[in-house]
């Protein structure tokens, strides 16, 4: 396929059929930049409500950058991948020192949690850029319409299709804004992964090489993951006149900085957990549950035995005791612990 032909097609359908998103209406830095950061690794029905809430509660780049960080993160609290709200904040104390976003892919790209693909979002929805954000819905779009069998895995393969984009970006200002939207819109509705490319409402079908040659359910080509790692964690809903124990995760690695259920490696049995909490200065009093959870992240799956128990005595110096969670930013790898310990403080 000539891919020079996909933008007039591409656009008019955009222009008819997108999804009216809030983001894809402003043309403010901040607010696509905010939207972009939380639509990394996370689907757009879900960001929706956090998107709304987010800009309600830091409506300006100096809003955030001043926010407190318990603040901050208690509202991030189940998206996920907590670094991104950290740099999101880094990255907002510097644009409020500065005076205003820059305006270049390369400015942005200096930014903290901004990479190729989110430089080049905002640069060209917030500024006209012509430049090129390729994801996962662009690769297997442009795989496709130009059959193409190279590894997307391989950087080579990302770098070879941004500079294929890069070629076919329109040049008039309202084009450059929404291209990119429009190729990863293309691939989120129409060139669909996980299943058959909807070929039919395709846009760019009369001049895909991949429907063409019968290659685009297979496409793209992707080396497998590797199997993810897993571990036996025991965790703890200590209950104590009415408050339940938290503490704080280290200030770097998974979960920096988060709140968490205290816990111990290996699945313990019930003796083996009533010797971790004596461990840490308390005493069991009545154990009242037990239940089993399972957290999925990118690299490492968790496998949660949950004991909840009545306590007494003081404990270490880095748990805190509270009487409702409302204020701490629990993640969501402890959802099921955390529903369980909202109960029994209710009760």
């Amino acid at each position: 396929m000539m891919l020079s032909q996909l933008p007039p097609p591409l656009l008019a359908w955009y222009r008819k059929s997108a999804r009216d998103l809030p983001w894809r209406n402003t043309r403010d830095p901040y607010r696509i930049w905010v939207s972009e950061i939380m639509l990394q690794q996370t689907r757009v029905a879900a960001v929706l409500g956090y998107y709304a809430r987010f800009l309600e509660a830091f409506p300006t780049v100096e809003a955030l950058a001043s926010a407190p960080e318990d603040r901050l993160m208690k509202l991030w609290e189940g998206l996920g991948y907590y670094s991104r709200a950290r740099n999101l904040q880094r990255a907002a104390k510097l644009v409020a020192d500065r005076g205003g976003f820059p305006e270049t892919y390369e400015g942005l790209l200096e930014l903290p949690g901004i990479g190729e693909y989110t430089a080049a979002a905002v640069a060209s929805a917030a500024f006209a850029k012509r430049e090129a954000a390729v994801d996962g819905n662009v690769l297997r779009v442009a795989t496709r319409l130009t059959d193409c069998h190279d590894d997307i895995a391989v950087p080579r393969t990302k770098q070879n299709v941004r500079a294929q984009v890069r070629e076919i970006f329109p040049e008039a200002e309202p084009d450059a804004r929404i291209f990119n939207q429009a190729l990863m819109e293309l691939g989120a509705t129409v060139c669909v992964p996980n299943g058959p490319p909807k070929c039919l409402l395709c846009p760019a079908r009369d001049l895909c090489l991949g429907r063409a040659r019968g290659t685009a359910e297979s496409l793209p080509v992707k080396a497998p993951k590797k199997s993810r790692r897993i571990e036996d964690k025991t965790v703890f809903l200590l209950l104590r006149e009415g408050r339940a124990a938290l503490r704080k995760r280290p200030a770097s690695g998974l979960l920096a900085g988060l709140w968490e259920f205290p816990n111990v490696e290996g699945a313990l049995d019930e003796p083996a957990a009533g010797a971790a909490v004596r461990a840490w200065g308390l005493e069991p009093r009545a154990w009242k549950s037990r239940l089993t959870a399972k957290h999925i992240f990118s690299h490492v799956e968790w496998h949660m035995t949950v004991y909840t128990l009545e306590v007494t005595g003081g404990g270490p110096p880095d748990f805190t005791w509270a009487d409702s969670l409302e204020h701490h930013a629990v993640p969501s790898a402890f959802a099921r612990c955390r529903e369980e310990a909202e109960r029994a403080l209710r009760e």
